[in-house]
């Protein structure tokens, strides 16, 4: 952490400002400006041990067909003032950073999994980004408003996604609750109409491989790959939709703002070439749609590689960036997602980001001038894209670490592998099951991407992350 620019240790000045919060914390409760909507049946659905909630969500059919979607927000800023000391830490490391074996949050965890998250543990305050979502998954009307929300169920990606998609039975919360059984499936299908909508208009859809570590008696044992289910998509969708809310609202009050972007990528020649290899054709000119077509036929073709093709199509299509967006300038857009218009506000808790973007939303509805001008955006917005980087890399690294330590029992065993990568600097393998890559050490000649074999696994370095394989 120290090495990439962060500083995990809080300064005696934010935890003097913590006990001041602690003695003296803002008021929750209902007032001219903001809404009591305590009432409705608001749920959250994230990873299993996360307690940095930052929304929760609540869904209502209309009698036209559609559906009204409630996302709330954790309103961060009322207990971090801009320029606070709490602010200026968080400004600094922009993002909160999981290495795997230990978080390291942008906000003091007494804020960020205490106070301002939207656990089940009582009334928190909240932004609430509304829109009512058409049976065509189309948007056609939002709003974004203050409220008090108590969020009734705090529930996990892996048992709702389970559920949801008929592999498992419904967790104990929502097993104990017809009416939050229909809730969720409501959201669920209000979510896939959001999802075709985007693919529609030529949203990517990219498989990456994450994994983390399982622990056994404060050891790690093994890593598992996490995947992607109905819960998962559920959340993605509802938190794009939201964005895109977000941004247009402040482009429509023309307020300058921070966006999120995938700029049309430069080596969309390379992309283009990639596709030959696989014997498709893709046009001249950046076109996500026919980019996602091809996507989709390479992943029925071949599901074995489509997370190394996906990895391939990511890097040539650029990281996401941060970037000032002033009223009537043109959009850049997110080329992935296939949307114009797309800020991060949905994650205050952990992106320095969203709260600024919160802030600017909270003037717009108080009728204040914005609290950043475009010059300060404009820094902000690149010490965040700085440091997202380097929290990729802190992350990327401690990953292979982790395996390593995972894999240094195992000397010896044989493995079923695929062969990621043959570079200049050697033939990489990554194995089924645990999912983890290495270097071929021996026995690489003659093998190229794709090929499959089994392999044995001669050597770990947890300090430099290395894991070596013979062929078997």
């Amino acid at each position: 952490m120290l090495e990439k620019g962060f500083e995990p240790e809080l300064s005696p000045q934010v935890q003097q400002q913590l006990d001041q919060l602690k003695a003296h914390p803002p008021q929750v409760a209902p007032g001219a400006d903001i809404r009591d909507l305590r009432n409705l049946l608001w749920s959250s659905i994230d990873n299993d041990t996360s307690r940095d909630l930052d929304q929760a969500e609540v869904a209502e059919p209309l009698p036209s067909g559609e559906t009204k979607v409630l996302v709330a927000i954790a309103d961060v800023d009322s207990f971090v003032p801009k320029g606070s000391p709490i602010d200026k830490y968080a400004a600094k490391e922009t993002t909160t950073v999981y290495s795997g074996v230990r978080n390291f949050p942008m906000l003091p965890e007494q804020l960020s999994t205490g106070t301002t998250s939207l656990l089940e543990t009582g009334d928190r305050l909240s932004v609430v980004i509304e829109f009512v979502v058409g049976g065509d998954g189309s948007i056609h009307s939002s709003g974004v408003y203050r409220a008090i929300v108590r969020n009734k169920a705090q529930l996990a990606y892996n048992a709702v996604g389970a559920w949801l998609e008929g592999r498992g039975g419904a967790p104990v919360k929502v097993a104990a609750s017809t009416e939050l059984q229909s809730q969720l499936k409501l959201q669920d299908r209000t979510a896939q109409a959001l999802r075709k909508e985007r693919y529609r208009h030529g949203a990517l859809n990219i498989e990456t491989i994450e994994t983390h570590p399982v622990f056994a008696n404060d050891q790690i044992v093994d890593v598992e790959k996490q995947e992607k289910n109905r819960a998962t998509e559920l959340i993605e969708d509802f938190m794009i939709a939201a964005n895109e809310v977000v941004a247009r609202m402040l482009e429509a009050h023309k307020v300058s703002s921070i966006r999120r972007v995938v700029k049309t990528p430069e080596r969309w020649g390379r992309i283009v070439e990639l596709a030959a290899q696989q014997g498709e054709t893709l046009p001249a000119e950046p076109d996500s749609q026919a980019l996602n077509v091809f996507l989709m036929r390479r992943k029925a073709a071949d599901p074995d590689h489509f997370a190394d093709l996906s990895l391939t199509v990511i890097k040539l299509m650029g990281p996401g960036e941060y970037v000032l967006q002033r009223p009537g300038d043109p959009a850049q857009g997110h080329f992935g997602l296939a949307v114009q218009d797309y800020t991060h506000s949905t994650a205050p808790n952990r992106r320095f980001a969203d709260l600024v973007t919160q802030r600017l939303i909270k003037a717009v509805l108080a009728g204040q001038p914005a609290p950043y001008s475009d010059n300060e955006l404009a820094a902000i917005a690149l010490t965040c894209t700085l440091k997202e980087d380097a929290a990729r890399k802190v992350e990327r690294e401690m990953a292979k670490r982790i395996a390593a330590v995972a894999m240094s029992g195992r000397i010896g065993e044989q493995f079923d592998g695929i062969v990621t990568g043959v570079t200049p600097k050697g033939t990489f393998v990554r194995v089924v099951k645990p999912a983890v890559e290495g270097l071929l050490a021996q026995g690489q000649r003659g093998l190229d991407v794709g090929d499959k074999l089994h392999v044995r696994l001669i050597r770990t370095d947890i300090q430099s992350g290395y894991i070596d394989f013979a062929r078997a």
